[in-house]
């Protein structure tokens, strides 16, 4: 009988705001600094991170296969608005662009 043996590559989840703070994007990604640099450098100038300005990553959470981080976006889009902030808030208290702490120790 041949094994096959099924690919797992991790994820994260992550959300991105603008520079007031008030609009949320949530996204999900293979790879969170590549990803995070596209947004950055508005890659896609017609998307909803471009028009809205959200560059700023304020939280993110990482997985062992992308299907779970997948399941968390979803859950995180049905959130209640306050229920992110609060999200935020325990994770990034002060709000600051997580983008360039990512090669740095796990915040987590």
């Amino acid at each position: 009988m041949t094994e096959r043996i099924k690919m797992v590559r991790g994820g994260s989840v992550y959300i991105l705001t603008n520079y007031y703070n008030n609009v949320f994007y949530i996204g999900v990604t293979s790879n969170l600094f590549s990803r995070i640099v596209e947004h950055k450098a508005k890659y896609y100038p017609n998307s909803f991170t471009s028009k809205y300005n959200c560059y700023k990553l304020v939280y993110f959470e990482h997985f062992m296969n992308i299907e779970e981080a997948i399941v968390k976006e979803k859950q995180l889009k049905n959130w209640k608005r306050q229920w992110k902030i609060n999200l935020i808030n325990n994770f990034n208290p002060d709000w600051e662009d997580l983008f360039y702490k990512l090669g740095e120790e796990p915040l987590t």
